[in-house]
Parts: structure tokens; sequence; C-alpha cells
């Protein structure tokens, strides 16, 4: 799979306004920081923002 290289795997979901629903996260070799994790939620929660825009405009 294409994640299987990486040095971590996370995922994240979240509702439109950017509650969060779920969030798993797995290093595949070396521990990740905590830092490391706030990285990875602010780009989650922007390509969220990304994905809500998108749909919003495409029912408008």
């Amino acid at each position: 799979a294409e994640d299987s290289t990486a040095e971590t795997d996370a995922n994240f979901v979240m509702t439109g306004s950017g509650g969060l629903v779920e969030v798993q996260g797995s290093a595949e070799g070396a521990p990740f920081s905590e830092a490391d994790l706030t990285t990875m939620l602010a780009l989650a929660r922007a390509g969220v923002a990304q994905l809500v825009a998108l749909q919003k405009a495409t029912i408008a």
C-alpha cells in the first residue's frame, strides 16, 4: 500500500466544523513526537477545510 514506506501512518476523521470524530496514528519505525502529532492535526484540519469548501461550492 502507499503508506507502507511512511514513517508514520495517521488518520483523522472530522466534522465539517472541525470537530474530531476519530484519530488514529501508528509509528512504523521510531516513535513520533507530540509536535509531529500537532503538525499532522494542523494538516488534517487544513485538508478538511478545503474539502468542505469544495463540497459547499459544488452544491451551491
